[in-house]
């Protein structure tokens, strides 16, 4: 048996493949095409393993796609692929809509083709798995209830739009095709390894740097936080135990302000590590202009995964956060090859240049 994972080199992929590594003992088949936000470093502790292959591969590269399918032979696809960052995705959306979209669509064409395929025992047992966000559901006023899997998606940023977009293709080839899929959409994420555009570790990053530390607008905007490896327990839980062609939203049950977020921050490295000076890390918060169309508040019931299946998160965000902050100070020489892009070298050394055709 084998689980054949797509985007497995990127944050929530990499922390995924470690935490199933070392609970289980099923081969894990990784799928990344390596792009910016796609390390191959994060998994340096497991590429020796036997248990572990990677493939350096577009989604979008049916052909390439089918040839790894079939042999490899997976029992279960789960789809970790995407382009994330909304910030990236109004100044250049095509890539979201070409990695999120006609990959997603690629991606459903090969594995049905694949499935169809198996024996009929094996067609049973089968599940593509897809990874989505929250923020396919629009925004929030403050004393709205949260998203449920009923919520009508209103997405608003190209990021969001496409995620939607994805989420309706696999939901298509269930009910078109019989596809065995499974998709969740998870709160913001956070954790070790996390690219350091987003939010938590680009605060760690340039609070340590003594750089200023932007807030957008007036830094009231909500979120709903989970810790990645919480996230990691419930993927498993959704493959094992999910009821095919269900959807189930995954969350950390911990709704934080940006500016709050920002300032606990401050708070564990007051701690941790002192500022030369002697003063709060606070003081280098900086209000800058609001991002266009910034969503206000995300939240997320996740009580149908609790009830059904029998997840709930086992962090807190206090617990989850200062786990998360010890982690950047300890592995000071990841956090520099990310940030100076030294680990895209690496890369096209170990790899070669990025496949033609990628974005």
């Amino acid at each position: 048996m084998t689980i054949l994972i797509t985007g497995g080199s990127g944050f929530i992929g990499s922390n995924y493949i470690l935490h199933t590594l070392a609970t289980s003992d099923e081969p894990i088949v990784n799928v990344d095409l390596l792009t910016y936000a796609g390390n191959i470093e994060n998994l340096a502790s497991v590429q020796d393993d036997p248990r572990y292959t990677f493939v350096r591969c577009d989604i979008s590269d049916a052909a390439k796609m089918g040839q790894i399918l079939d042999e490899f032979r997976p029992r279960a696809v789960l789809n970790f692929a995407a382009e994330s960052h909304v910030d990236r995705s109004i100044l250049g959306p095509e890539a979201f809509v070409h990695t999120n979209v006609v990959g997603t669509f690629r991606l459903l064409q090969s594995t049905l083709s694949y499935w169809r395929g198996l024996l009929a025992e094996d067609q049973t047992g089968f599940r593509f798995l897809h990874i989505s966000t929250d923020e396919v559901y629009g925004t929030l006023e403050h004393n709205d209830p949260a998203f449920s899997e009923q919520t009508p998606y209103a997405p608003n940023s190209p990021y969001s739009a496409s995620k939607a977009s994805s989420d309706h293709l696999v939901r298509a080839y269930h009910h078109t095709y019989g596809l065995p899929t499974l998709t969740t959409n998870c709160s913001n994420n956070y954790g070790p390894r996390q690219f350091p555009e987003k939010l938590i570790p680009l605060v760690l990053h340039r609070a340590l740097c003594g750089e200023p530390l932007p807030v957008y607008g007036d830094g009231q905007q909500i979120r709903d936080w989970l810790y990645v490896e919480d996230h990691c327990r419930a993927i498993n839980v959704v493959l094992a135990k999910g009821i095919v062609g269900q959807v189930y939203n995954v969350g950390g049950l911990n709704e934080q302000t940006n500016l709050s977020v920002v300032k606990l921050l401050c708070c564990l490295l007051d701690e941790a590590r002192l500022r030369a000076d002697g003063k709060s890390y606070a003081e280098q918060i900086t209000f800058v202009g609001d991002r266009p169309g910034h969503d206000r508040r995300y939240a997320i019931d996740a009580r149908k995964i609790e009830r059904e299946l029998g997840w709930r998160p086992q962090e807190t965000f206090e617990t989850g956060l200062a786990k998360t902050v010890r982690w950047y100070l300890e592995n000071p020489k990841w956090v520099e090859r990310v940030t100076s892009g030294a680990y895209r070298e690496w890369t096209d050394r170990q790899y070669g240049e990025q496949p033609t055709g990628a974005i």
